[in-house]
């Protein structure tokens, strides 16, 4: 995310770099790489120029600091600027019903189906009896559609077979939602291919039927200002409550998350960031802004481990640890928690530094962890349970089956005795000794 538009960023303020303080000359030379690198990123040219008059008259009217750099003065003051323009702070959704109506909505090709079904992943893994209900009846396939990612995260879909008004399915959705005791119905809206006035009608009715208590737009980030538009058209229709931006993963220009919020005064609530179920992330401008700038973003890593997190397998792990009991099937199983944090590349990234380092790298997801997995498949339930037998011959099979090289598995081994050794260190508190007597 944000590749190409955090790379010309970076470059527009090593302008700075040297500099004594700043004046007229070189903020107006910074600046203008800086209102070029929006423009290139898909924002509009009001929107660039506002942003980039609004941090001069900032930048100009701001006392540099002894300890602190020109260059980081203006890196300090464009964050906070792009941090309000994305909307300062993260936004909430409105449950408050019995049951509460969300209603989703987009164009087709959105990217609004599966975040329905996203939507309603997260809200299970926090305890909300959730349903989804089938009212796009004029997308072919939409309801199949609805009803496969339905059966893929457990969640009940609401459909009516024939029916092709999908206010009559709205309806009685809802009213199913309430008989069964639902906590949350998400309603599942058709679209178009471009925005027009029977698909406007339509949105309008279903709004004044459903009484939703959210009603979310999902645009696909990869079509700038396109997303735009189409945002502001919905908005003015159906005044609805928060934008999804939907395919962010394979946008690195960020056009649309700097510029919604000003056009249609409505906060972006949520981001897709890749095609699994939970590759949802509620959106926080701070840290947006934070990305954007190579400075990582540090707290939503750790809030994406929490969300993996497993408070009895991480007991049960404990007891093993202290017993020397690590094997390779808890080895395994650690890689599926982190595999299921998301893509390795945007992990990476929010570390601070790591952003720039691994700019330039192709990084698979899958095929980061084939090769020890495979490894681990050939191995036999005993030798996964006792990885102390593991003698020449064992591994020869294991490498032949694995298709892999000898080198590769003894490097595994090797990687899993440190983990062994680091974790039995960590347990009986040796680790912590040795690291409070550490001098570099």
């Amino acid at each position: 995310m944000f590749e190409n538009l955090s790379e010309k960023l970076e470059r527009s303020f090593k302008i700075l770099k040297g500099e004594g303080k700043i004046t007229e000359i070189n903020i107006a030379e910074t600046l203008k790489e800086v209102r070029r690198a929006l423009l290139d990123a898909d924002v509009s040219y009001k929107v660039a120029k506002e942003f980039c008059d609004t941090v001069k008259t900032k930048a100009i009217g701001t006392g540099v600091l002894t300890a602190v750099k020109p260059q980081q003065m203006l890196v300090k003051i464009v964050h906070d600027e792009m941090t309000a323009l994305m909307g300062s702070d993260a936004s909430g959704v409105n449950l408050k019903g019995s049951p509460a109506v969300v209603m989703v909505a987009g164009l087709n090709g959105s990217g609004k189906t599966t975040f329905c079904a996203k939507f309603a992943l997260s809200l299970k893994k926090k305890g909300t009896r959730v349903m989804l209900a089938a009212c796009d009846t004029f997308r072919p396939a939409a309801i199949e559609q609805l009803r496969t990612l339905g059966a893929q995260i457990d969640v009940p879909v609401f459909a009516v077979d024939g029916e092709s008004d999908p206010l009559k399915v709205a309806a009685a959705a809802i009213a199913e939602g309430k008989s069964q005791g639902f906590n949350v119905v998400i309603v599942d809206t058709a679209g178009r291919l471009a925005v027009d006035a029977e698909l406007m009608a339509e949105i309008r009715a279903m709004h004044a039927l459903c009484k939703p208590s959210e009603t979310l737009f999902v645009v696909d980030a990869m079509t700038g200002q396109d997303a735009v538009l189409s945002a502001k058209a919905f908005n003015e229709a159906i005044d609805y409550d928060g934008v999804v931006l939907s395919k962010m993963d394979g946008d690195t220009r960020g056009g649309a998350a700097l510029t919604i919020r000003y056009v249609t005064g409505k906060p972006v609530k949520f981001v897709g960031t890749g095609e699994k179920m939970e590759a949802l992330d509620v959106f926080h401008p701070s840290r947006v802004a934070d990305r954007i700038l190579g400075m990582g973003d540090v707290v939503s890593l750790v809030e994406k481990a929490q969300e993996q997190y497993d408070e009895k397998a991480s007991r049960e792990l404990k007891k093993k640890i202290a017993k020397g009991k690590f094997t390779f099937n808890d080895y395994y199983d650690q890689i599926q928690q982190v595999r299921k944090m998301g893509d390795i590349k945007d992990l990476a990234g929010m570390i601070p530094g790591m952003d720039k380092a691994i700019r330039d790298v192709d990084i698979d997801n899958d095929k980061a962890f084939k090769s020890t997995e495979a490894i681990i498949h050939s191995m036999t339930p005993y030798e996964r349970e006792h990885p102390e037998c593991l003698n020449g011959s064992r591994r020869q099979r294991i490498a032949k089956g694995s298709g892999t090289s000898m080198a590769e598995v003894n490097k595994l081994i090797k990687q899993f005795e440190g983990s062994q050794k680091m974790m039995k260190m960590a347990m009986d508190g040796s680790l912590a000794a040795r690291l409070k007597n550490f001098r570099p």
